[in-house]
C-alpha cells in the first residue's frame, strides 16, 4: 500500500561506512509507503556507502544528530555495515538519541552490524532478535538471546542478518511502524 505510512517521519540514521543496500532499501521502502524519510548523520553533507568491501555510492545527509530529537519521529532504522555502526556506537549524541526510541516504546529496525548502537544503549536485556552472526556473542553478552533467523520481530523491535534479508526485513519493518502508529493515535 502506499500510504500505510503516510504522515509518519522516519529516522535513517547512519554515518561513512554504511552498508549501501541496507540503508537505500528500506528508505525506498518507506517512502513508498508514504512515509517522509530523514538520513541523520553526525556531520553535514554527505556519507560514504559501502558494497561490501568496495566503495558504493555516497549518500545525502538530511540532517544532523545536533538538528533532531526523538520526539520527531515515529520510528528509526539502523542500517549496517562494520564502521557504521562502530562509529555510531561511539557517538554519544547518537546512543541517546537511539535510546530515546525504545524509552519512549516507538518501534525500530536494525540490520547486520546494526545492533552495535543498540547494545551501546543499553536496550537490549531480555530481547529476542537476530545480526551478523560476528555479532551473537557481543549481543548476548547485553542480555539479548540471539537467534539465527532471517527477521525476528520482538516487541516493535525488527532485526534481519545481513543484505540477502533485505526483502523480508522491509516487509516486517513497515508492518511493525504501521503498528507503532496506531498505538500513537
Amino acid at each position: 500500500m502506499a500510504d500505510e505510512l503516510k504522515g509518519q517521519r522516519i529516522a535513517i540514521v547512519a554515518t561513512d561506512g554504511f552498508e549501501q543496500s541496507e540503508l537505500l532499501e528500506p528508505q525506498k521502502r518507506l517512502m513508498e509507503a508514504g512515509a517522509k524519510v530523514d538520513v541523520i548523520a553526525p556531520k553535514e553533507g554527505r556519507i560514504q556507502g559501502m558494497q561490501h568491501h568496495a566503495k558504493g555510492k555516497t549518500v545525502a545527509v538530511d540532517r544532523t544528530i545536533d538538528a533532531v530529537k526523538p520526539d520527531e519521529y515515529a520510528a528509526l532504522v539502523l542500517p549496517g555495515g562494520v564502521a557504521n555502526p562502530d562509529a555510531l556506537r561511539t557517538d554519544a549524541r547518537v546512543v541517546n538519541f537511539v535510546r530515546a526510541f525504545f524509552e519512549q516504546q516507538k518501534p525500530v529496525a536494525a540490520i547486520c552490524h546494526g545492533p552495535w548502537t543498540l547494545i551501546e544503549a543499553g536496550v537490549l536485556k531480555n530481547r529476542t532478535m537476530t545480526s551478523w552472526p560476528s555479532l551473537k556473542t557481543d549481543l548476548k553478552n547485553a542480555g539479548a538471546q540471539w537467534v539465527d533467523r532471517e527477521v525476528v520481530v520482538d516487541n516493535g523491535l525488527v532485526t534481519s542478518r545481513k543484505p540477502d534479508d533485505l526483502s523480508a526485513f522491509c516487509a516486517k519493518m513497515v508492518e511493525e511502524f504501521r503498528e507503532g502508529q496506531h498505538k500513537a493515535d
